[in-house]
């Protein structure tokens, strides 16, 4: 006797498996730092929609590659202290605004 195994979710959905996601993840992360260039995890999370807490752990393996450089910071707004990181694409030179560059002076 066979059993057939029935789709629980809705049709049309897929669910990636746990690797995928974190990939993706990662990808998202690095792409919006890419981006804008330099930006605190804060705002990363908010951007990608993720929890805060997944994105530092995200970051964390992205620095512990040499992928990302981070830096703690700690800010005061309005006497309320803000902990966060800030992060870059390490290596990443973003190119050259547009419009008339100065002359070289010589």
């Amino acid at each position: 006797m066979r059993t057939q195994i029935r789709n629980r979710r809705s049709p049309g959905t897929v669910r990636l498996p746990l690797f995928f996601a974190k990939v993706s993840a990662v990808v998202e992360i690095l792409q919006c730092l890419k981006k804008h260039g330099q930006r605190l995890d804060l705002e990363i999370a908010q951007e990608v929609g993720m929890p805060l807490a997944t994105v530092r752990q995200r970051l964390a393996g992205l620095a512990a590659t040499g992928a990302v450089i981070t830096c703690n910071l700690i800010r005061f707004e309005n006497g309320k202290r803000i902990e966060a990181m800030q992060c870059r694409v390490s290596g990443y030179v973003p190119p050259l605004a547009p419009g008339r560059k100065a002359k070289p002076t010589t």
